[in-house]
Formats: C-alpha cells, sequence, structure tokens
C-alpha cells in the first residue's frame, strides 16, 4: 500500500473566500514503512497572506512573492500523489483547499477521484475520545519528537504526523496498567531502517525438522482428530 502523508499551509482558513494554499509537504510510506521520498513546495497565493496566518506558519508575502504559482507545479504535485491514501489530519481542510486549487486549472481534478482519504484526526478521536487530538497533543502522548516545530510547516508536520500516524494506527506501542499513562506517557517511537539495509535472511527448516514436524502432526491427527494446521497445509 503507498499512503502520501499530507499537509498544506494557506493564507486564511476558508478557500471559498479565496484564500490560497501557500506551501505543500507531503511524506511517502510504503507498506507502513518511510521511504524517504517526499515532495515539497512553497507557492506564490497570488493574493496577500492574512496577518492570522503568518503568526501560524511564519511565511510571509515577501518570502512567496518569487515562488512559483500553483497552475505551474499543479501537475507534478497530481503525480506524485494520484493512486496514493492521504493521511491528512483534518482531511476536510486540506482537501478543500487542495479541490479548490484544482478547480481552477482545466482539467478540472477532485482529490477523492483520485486518491483515498484518510482522515487522523477522526482515529485520533475515536481512540481517545473527550481528549486534546491535535498534532501536538498526539506527539506527547506518543513520545514523538516536535522539539523543532516552533511554527507551523507543511513538510515538518507532515513528518511529525507520519510518526503520529504509525503510532496511532499500530496497535499496542507501549506497556502500561496506567489507565491514566496515556497522556503524559511515552512510547519508543519508531527507529527509521537504513534505506541500504541488507535483506533479511530467511532460515528454513531442514528435511530432519521437516520429517519430524510431519511425524508430530500425524501423532496428533491421530489423537485429537483433524487439526487447524493439517486443514491449512
Amino acid at each position: 500500500m503507498r499512503q502520501i502523508v499530507l499537509d498544506t499551509e494557506t493564507t486564511g482558513i476558508d478557500p471559498s473566500e479565496g484564500h490560497r494554499i501557500i506551501e505543500i509537504g507531503c511524506v511517502e510510506l510504503m507498506e507502513r514503512q518511510l521511504t524517504g521520498r517526499n515532495y515539497h513546495v512553497y507557492i506564490n497565493p497570488e493574493r496577500e497572506v492574512e496577518a492570522e496566518a503568518i503568526t501560524v506558519h511564519g511565511i510571509t508575502n515577501e518570502f512567496l512573492a518569487d515562488k512559483p504559482r500553483f497552475a505551474e507545479v499543479a501537475d507534478e504535485f497530481f503525480e506524485f500523489i494520484k493512486g496514493a491514501e492521504l493521511v491528512i489530519h483534518n482531511a476536510a481542510f486540506d482537501v478543500g483547499f487542495m479541490d479548490a486549487e484544482f478547480a481552477r486549472l482545466k482539467p478540472v481534478r477532485k482529490t477523492a477521484d483520485y486518491c483515498g482519504i484518510v482522515d487522523s484526526l477522526a482515529i485520533a478521536r475515536k481512540r481517545h475520545p473527550g481528549q486534546k487530538n491535535n498534532l501536538d497533543a498526539l506527539c506527547k502522548r506518543y513520545g514523538v519528537d516536535n522539539s523543532n516545530r516552533d511554527l507551523h510547516g507543511a513538510l515538518l508536520d507532515a513528518e511529525i504526523l507520519a510518526d503520529v500516524y504509525l503510532l496511532l494506527t499500530g496497535g499496542q506501542t507501549a506497556l502500561s496498567l496506567d489507565a491514566g499513562a496515556e497522556e503524559g506517557g511515552s512510547s519508543s517511537g519508531i527507529r527509521r531502517l537504513a534505506e541500504d539495509r541488507a535483506a533479511l535472511s530467511v532460515i528454513r527448516a531442514s528435511d530432519d525438522e521437516s520429517a519430524a514436524h510431519d511425524e508430530f502432526m500425524a501423532m496428533l491427527e491421530k489423537k485429537a482428530g483433524e487439526t487447524v494446521w493439517g486443514k491449512l497445509s
């Protein structure tokens, strides 16, 4: 399964009021493993960034002045996400902006027509009802280091969300008998493996071991009748 953990930064909060995307950050997962393949771009929104938004992400109008417009990066971005399952925290917000951007172009593309969409915020709320489930709270809950996150940034937030999502959906990550430890507890986190690591060796049973196994299973079936292993083999 190919998944893209995605985040955007914008000029404001409502695309219906003409607000635009100014940054896209994506992190690729294959079979729930980070591949090291990312997508990141800053975008000239062709309008002013609201002062309130700048206090959140720190991206100024001056910084964006020489950046490409969405129309210039749309095809490259679309090809990167097409066919993948998108993992987004509060997906309706980002997808709404993406669809608004794609609607300005020809052909018009709707994100959900080409990608699956998973809302990690909805997953977190279901798993931790009544608790804070923003990204910072989840980092604290799952022991993910977000010490570099003074301001929101699309690529940094996507990288952090990838770690959080894998822990959030990966079952038990730490053994604790204290039901109240969830908010302040931590896990061992995610250990990234080197891309050039050696392949795992496969150890197969020897002929003698296989014969001994068959003999043992024959004895079990004689005493207990048909076994589950016998049905599968």
